[in-house]
Formats: structure tokens, sequence, C-alpha cells
């Protein structure tokens, strides 16, 4: 199903003669859970529920990630066609027929079509030249159709409401797609250290589970949750002591947090122990040129917690697998 020989066509659950070509390498057999046997559904964000015959008789759920056309390039196929015309011809002295045949052959090599059951970039994907301002774009300021150093960003999946952490303007403003205006759903008070104040807010989140964004609170060294819709115009603290600079939560709900100052990201269990969390990356024993002149700014986790992150001033990202004790450059490093 692909150039890449380590890609194999999985077939869907469920499904007549579809199948999704993808890594067979990405879990092993004792990693994967059966599927629901009801509706053939997988809970696992970007898990699809396949028959994987080398594993288990039945359905399992296996990781099919959104970068998989890229991982699995669509093989080319190739058809050949092939035609046969028969001439005849009479002659009235010898009173005999000659009937001569010519065969062509066509050959006609074409890209493969996939049928995928998650939404995928191809990577021949191209972009609009120009683009849309959604939100802001009056100059800066602090109405609500104006922004003031827009920071953070997030952006919810039902209906692409974006939520926006403003650095100057000490709030977190939401947009709807097609308002001129915004509305404010944290801050807007002045900077400050009071529960219904931010001070420089520089990145948020949404948590769907606890319906509460989370906001950190640069300049107050803290991480505070806000609650969407209960009214409540004043926040509760999340994490303190902690010059929190970027956000990111993965499918178990681990919350990670790069500390601009103390050079490092940590792992946090919400609900759990939030005092404290995991070192993930920034240990002080570090090779690779992964120092204290680290700045660690926005930060993206995988599926299989393996951290990203933009260092600013080593003009670099580097990657951090789950456990690991140092980094690795992934982009950049070259001065």
């Amino acid at each position: 199903c692909s150039l890449n020989s380590g890609c194999v066509c999985f077939h869907i659950a469920g499904a007549v003669n579809i199948g999704i070509c993808t890594d067979q390498l990405f879990a092993d057999c004792v990693e994967l859970v059966p599927c629901d046997r009801a509706n053939n559904i997988c809970n696992d964000p970007e898990h699809r529920c396949v028959h994987h015959p080398r594993c288990h008789n039945n359905p399992v759920c296996y990781p099919i990630p959104s970068f998989n056309r890229q991982l699995c390039p669509l093989a080319p196929t190739t058809s050949i066609t092939i035609t046969i015309t028969t001439t005849t011809t009479t002659s009235a002295a010898a009173a005999a027929t000659t009937t001569t045949a010519r065969m062509t052959t066509t050959t006609t090599t074409k890209a493969s079509t996939q049928q995928l059951a998650i939404p995928n970039i191809p990577v021949n994907a191209q972009w609009s030249q120009n683009g849309t301002i959604v939100a802001g774009g009056n100059a800066e300021g602090n109405a609500t159709n104006q922004l003031f150093y827009p920071h953070g960003l997030f952006v919810y999946d039902d209906d692409q409401t974006i939520v926006i952490s403003e650095f100057w303007n000490h709030r977190v403003m939401q947009w709807k797609i097609g308002d001129t205006h915004g509305k404010i759903i944290a801050g807007g008070k002045g900077e400050g250290n009071r529960l219904d104040q931010l001070y420089l807010p520089s990145d948020v989140l949404f948590d769907k589970q606890t319906d509460s964004f989370i906001v950190c609170d640069y300049n107050n060294s803290r991480i505070v949750l806000w609650p969407r819709h209960n009214g409540t115009r004043r926040g509760t603290f999340l994490i303190n002591n902690i010059t929190c600079w970027g956000l990111v939560m993965d499918h178990q709900r681990h919350l990670y947090v790069s500390d601009y100052k103390k050079h490092e990201v940590r792992r946090y269990q919400l609900e759990g122990n939030m005092k404290n969390g995991t070192l993930v990356a920034g240990e002080n024993e570090q090779v690779n040129d992964f120092d204290a002149g680290d700045w660690f700014y926005y930060i993206f986790v995988d599926r299989y917690q393996a951290v990203y992150i933009s260092n600013t001033f080593n003009h670099s990202v580097t990657k951090w697998n789950n456990g690991a004790k140092e980094g690795i450059i992934v982009a950049g490093g070259q001065g």
C-alpha cells in the first residue's frame, strides 16, 4: 500500500473493503486493546478499530497518527491495457481471405488512492497565499475588537472558537468564528495578583473534563484554573511558584508546563499531586549543548509522551523522549 516497506494495510473493522495504510511497528501486540465490540469504536484519540492478523483474532485499537500519510506515502499502481486490432483482407482472384492481427499494449501508472477514516494533510497540500483575520486586526489596544501582544492560542475542536491569552492586556479573550468583537473570559481587570486578575498571561488551554480554562499567569508565577460556564469571575490556584511560559496537555490529561526561569519542562497529573510534578526535560546534567542557557518556550507532546520544545535562544527545536535523561536536536541548532 505504500513506498515505505514498513507500512501495511489494516482492514477497518465493520467496513467493507476499506483499509488504512500505516506503520506496522507503531505498537507491539501486548500494547493493543480490543475495540468496543458493540460498535467497533476506540476511545483513545487517533486510534482506529482494525483487524490485525498477526496479533489478535478480534479487532483491536491501533494508533493511526495524524501524520500517517507522510509516514506511509502511497505506492503507485500500474495498469496494463492490451488492445487487439483485427484487419481482414479478401482477394477475389485467389478467393482467399487474409486476417492480420495487431496488438497494442498501453501502460498507465498512477498514484493509488487511499480511503482514510481520519482527516489527514497530504504531503503535497497547498495553502492559500492570503490569510483571513479571525481576531483583532484593529491595531493594538484594549477594546474588545483589539488585541495587544496575543501570546497563547487555543482552538476548540467542536466549533473552531479561538481562545487567546493577551500578554500586555492581562486577559484571556474568546473569539467565535465571524465575530467582530471578542469576549473577555479571564482577567481584564488590569495587572495584579488577585484571583480575578492576571499579570502577563503567556498561554492558555481548555480542559473539557472540568469545563475550565488553564492559564499560565506568567508574572504572578502561577497557573490558574478558570471555570467557563458558571459565571465565575475569578480563578483558583492550580500550581504556584512556577514561571510558566507554555502549556500543553496529552490524551491522558497530563499537564506539561515549560518553566521560563528554571529552563525545564514538568509534567503534572491533573487532579493528582500538583505540587512538584515530574521533570521531563531540562535536568541539570545535560549533554548535546543543553544547559542552563536553554530557554524553553513553546512545547508540544505526541502520543508517546515525547516532548518537543522550541529552544528560543539556541535557535533549535529539541525532543525529549518519555523518560529520557537528555534531549536531541530535531530542527535547527546550527547557530
